[in-house]
């Protein structure tokens, strides 16, 4: 995108003469984080351009705040600590029970990072894209449905906590609504009772956003993924910033400046050190993203910047006023080296938000302030009163900040103290000794689902028999941010993780391994829509969840033209039960793979070329017979191993957030347009998806059916 300039660089030059010895002036100020000088000599210079520049872009926008002073917005402010929530997290949604743990993660929120003032309803990446539903239908499709979504929303709004929904406008390989997106992110928005919309890769909405949820709801925010630009400011009322590269001395959010009561959410979502994300946000009165579990991968907080943060919100929440008022002056004098503070003032409060940017702690004199008579001062971050001044003469301020820490000063008129500032002191002076400075990083251990035995003398007709083996099984997949099978191949030094660069992002990769199987018989094809009819005719099986439970069957019965396709719209658990009731078990990951491959371990099941008109590769749109493709069997006689439908296994593993399984064999469908989506189409017979799980109604795929396996006894 052109960069637009909104001051004149002769202007900034004269007041500010080394703003960048490497670039040009008038680039600092195009920056979405103002860059600060490094001598402090020039942050007089630097604080006179700042506020040159600000009066001269908002005559040049002729900048009109309306927005930013209706009543319905007045939340804005105080909204500094967001979550980013997978709804699929384990956390969150407890698939045992089938129930939103609102009260739960509320909690949990409180207790390690010190609440949370607005939540993101994340749903579709990265899993859309496995069959036609598109991110709408996601929504729709989660456990409850819209209405399920609606009574988890109110639940955090109970709590005053606002909720996010999601829109990804790369969405467009799916299902269409028949209406706009924008119409049918509005109607979401209604219907769930949500307080903003996270627009993901955008930097800004539409125009139109605005008046149509003005007309559906009152006091929605957009809040953009992107940097903000300029002339966006007075219509978003938030904004991430999402890899803002600070100076080494804290420089100075472009958006927050030009309008103080916008808020901005500082995220490095792969850094394992949030140290620096929060210094920006404190010298800046800005706020913070929490979030752990990047679509799948786990980058858990370390507990140091948890400790951090915990501290940070109640001073930033309490005097939202201050932080978002126009008394804000950056980088006053300071008085020990790696050592940063902003002042603001507000109603006859001043108050200094202090950065240490050492790794060491620093002790001694931080600030010296003019005393004012009848002040009290206060150190928030100990919660601790440091005395009473007198008129005349200079107030020190100061102590020791730990390393990479914090610090914060009050100086206040005693009139202007309310009734329960003695208890906030004590809190802060509680969650200071509280406070944990480890940096280790925090890991989590993925577990693998026991396979439950399903044994067998010999094979059925109906199956292949296949003898022990053992070979090195080499499975190929896609690197996405969901990871792998440890969810965590892919965070900060791997080259996946920006600031190194995502030129590993959607890549193909293989990992290798030794495997020895012992022998086992598998079935020649999928489960058709036939012997599922049988099962359930036969067992008087019933999900606990219906929701989209065959949805592809009309009035309960199989269409005729269907019987002998392979079932789908079945889940992880309606799979299982039908290999319990018949017996056997889901195939493990690995005799799934050798069973397509074969003893030379071919690239497809038919040889190490693709070939034309040999499997479902999508022509009809749908899926077709399960024994329409004789040409395209493996070398152990089994069908469709490549195309018509992706094949559960059992490979279920977890984290305790994030339960996933590898899928298998690809299927008719490809979503195009974006390479967001999950891999479609038919696939090699070493390739796998990761499939992150949530619940049935989601779960369940038009895409997606399975085959049975069993042990056999050796011979």
């Amino acid at each position: 995108m052109q960069r637009r300039q909104f001051i004149r660089t002769s202007a900034i030059a004269a007041l500010w003469p080394q703003i960048r010895a490497a670039e040009s002036p008038e680039r600092a100020f195009d920056e979405p984080l103002i860059p600060a000088p490094d001598n402090p000599a020039e942050w007089p210079a630097f604080r006179e351009a700042l506020t040159r520049w600000r009066e001269d872009t908002r005559k040049k926008l002729r900048y009109d705040d309306s927005l930013y002073r209706r009543p319905d917005f007045n939340w804005v402010p105080s909204s500094f600590a967001c979550c980013f929530l997978m709804l699929c997290d384990e956390k969150f949604y407890n698939h045992a029970q089938g129930r939103y743990e609102v009260e739960g993660w509320m909690e949990e929120g409180i207790r390690e990072f010190g609440g949370y003032d607005s939540i993101v309803f994340w749903h579709a990446y990265p899993r859309i894209g496995l069959d036609q539903r598109n991110q709408f239908d996601f929504y729709r499709d989660m456990p409850g449905g819209l209405a399920g979504l609606r009574s988890a929303t109110r639940a955090f709004q109970s709590r005053g906590v606002r909720v996010y929904t999601d829109y990804n406008p790369w969405d467009t390989g799916t299902r269409r609504e028949g209406v706009e997106d924008l119409d049918a992110v509005v109607a979401t928005v209604k219907e769930i009772g949500a307080d903003g919309i996270f627009l993901d890769t955008m930097e800004r909405g539409a125009a139109e956003f605005r008046a149509k949820l003005d007309g559906a709801r009152r006091g929605v925010v957009l809040e953009g993924e992107g940097a903000l630009p300029l002339e966006n400011v007075h219509d978003h009322h938030m904004s991430w910033a999402q890899g803002f590269r600070d100076s080494r001395v804290p420089g100075v959010l472009r958006n927050k400046w030009l309008e103080r009561r916008h808020m901005q959410h500082e995220i490095w979502r792969w850094n394992h050190d949030h140290t620096g994300e929060l210094h920006t946000a404190w010298m800046n009165g800005s706020g913070v993203m929490v979030w752990e579990n990047v679509f799948g991968s786990w980058v858990g907080w370390r507990a140091r910047d948890r400790s951090i943060l915990r501290s940070m919100l109640p001073i930033q929440r309490r005097f939202h006023h201050v932080f978002s008022g126009e008394g804000w002056t950056p980088l006053i004098p300071v008085g020990m080296p790696d050592v940063y503070a902003s002042e603001w003032e507000a109603g006859g409060l001043r108050l200094w938000t202090v950065v240490n940017r050492a790794k060491e702690t620093r002790e001694g004199t931080v600030l010296s302030v003019p005393r004012r008579a009848g002040e009290r001062c206060f150190d928030l971050m100990r919660g601790q009163e440091l005395g009473k001044g007198e008129a005349g003469g200079e107030m020190e301020l100061g102590g020791s900040i730990r390393p990479r820490g914090i610090a914060c000063f009050l100086a206040a008129p005693a009139s202007s103290l309310p009734a329960d500032f003695a208890a906030f002191l004590k809190g802060q002076a509680e969650l200071y000794a509280r406070a944990d400075l480890r940096t280790e990083v925090p890991e989590r251990t993925v577990s693998l689902r026991p396979v439950q035995p399903a044994g067998r003398r010999t094979a059925p007709a109906d199956m292949a028999a296949i003898p022990a083996q053992t070979f090195e099984m080499t499975v190929e997949y896609r690197i996405r941010e969901t990871g792998f099978y440890s969810g965590q191949e892919y965070v900060p030094g791997s080259g996946y993780n920006p600031p190194d660069g995502p030129q590993m992002f959607h890549k193909l990769h293989r990992v290798s391994r030794k495997v020895s199987l012992k022998p086992y018989a598998i079935d020649t094809t999928p489960v058709t829509n036939a012997q599922f009819a049988g099962f359930l005719k036969s067992s008087g099986y019933k999900p606990r969840d219906p929701a989209n439970f065959l949805k592809h069957w009309r009035s309960g019965s199989v269409p005729a033209e269907l019987e002998d396709h392979p079932v789908v719209y079945v889940g992880l658990e309606d799979a299982r039960a039908y290999t319990e009731w018949a017996g056997k078990r889901l195939p493990t990951e690995e005799e799934w793979q050798f069973a397509a491959q074969g003893p030379d371990l071919l690239r497809y099941p038919w040889g190490n070329e693709i070939r034309a008109r040999i499997c479902n590769t999508g022509e009809t749109g749908g899926t077709t017979p399960v024994r329409a493709f004789p040409a395209g069997r493996s070398p152990f006689g089994c069908y469709d191993m490549c195309g018509n439908v992706w094949e559960w296994t059992e490979s279920e593993r977890s984290d305790g957030r994030t339960r996933f399984v590898m899928i298998r064999g690809g299927s008719y469908f490809r979503a195009t347009g974006s390479e967001w989506y999950m891999d479609g189409g038919a696939q090699p017979g070493n390739f796998a998806a990761k499939f992150l799980l949530m619940g049935p109604s989601l779960d369940r795929c038009a895409t997606v059916g399975f085959r049975c396996a069993a042990e056999l006894e050796r011979t």
